[in-house]
């Protein structure tokens, strides 16, 4: 049997000093290659830590993550700072881009950032990104001049510019009306197909989490159900 892209050991997140909150509490989770979850909950049911544990932005407390078999808790930030680079994509609410930036500029930064210098392979790889997710004609418009889901899209792009097995999305249609809240959600599903990219999506919206093809759902720092669609 294949070694799932990530696996998630009895996380337990803890914070404070004297005061501790625990924010997760035991939290196993397995996604595939080519998986595309919604990571559903109310508010404070710990779905945005466990994004931040997965996406190594923070550490657990306990417990272990692995991704593509390796386990994270060895490495140090330096290396944690790569395997981010390589093996994750982030899509958010607010998508941050940088404003005095152009959309094809933005889809470059990960690349840019990592190698250090720009390319024509990293151009061309940018204007592939944003033809598929069709902003052909705006690529050059900074991202100031695009409604907010031309500027979604222009985030997607960005996720996948170093074509990682993982994108992490927290609530990437949250912020959105509903017609660019279907075309943002229908874009990354097409992407899940075609490129075999699995997804792990946050999201309130029911109507995104059906459309889904698997529901995992937290409550109080736990997972209460995880639910794969036939």
């Amino acid at each position: 049997m294949a070694e799932p892209l990530l696996r998630v050991e009895a996380v337990v997140k803890e914070y404070g000093a004297q005061v501790r909150t625990r924010a997760l509490r035991g939290v196993d989770l397995v996604v595939d290659r080519g998986e595309f979850v919604a990571l559903t909950g109310p508010s404070g049911s710990g779905k945005s830590t466990l994004l931040n544990m997965i996406g190594l932005l923070d550490r657990p407390t306990s417990g272990r993550i692995l991704l593509e078999g390796a386990d994270t808790g060895g490495i140090d930030d330096r290396g944690l700072t790569s395997l981010r680079a390589h093996t994750l994509g982030f899509v958010f609410q607010f998508h941050h881009l940088l404003p005095e930036f152009t959309a094809i500029e933005n889809v470059m930064l990960p690349a840019w950032g990592d190698e250090g210098f720009l390319s024509r392979e990293m151009r061309e790889q940018a204007e592939e990104l944003l033809r598929a997710v069709g902003l052909a004609e705006r690529m050059h418009f900074r991202t100031t001049n695009l409604s907010g889901g031309e500027q979604q899209r222009v985030a997607i792009a960005r996720a996948l510019s170093r074509r990682p097995p993982l994108v992490l999305a927290d609530e990437p249609t949250g912020n959105l009306d509903t017609e660019s809240a279907n075309d943002v959600f229908d874009l990354m599903r097409r992407f899940s197909r075609e490129r075999g990219t699995a997804f792990l999506v946050v999201t309130h919206d029911p109507r995104i989490a059906e459309r889904c093809d698997r529901v995992v759902e937290m409550i109080d720092g736990r997972i209460r159900s995880d639910n794969r669609k036939q």
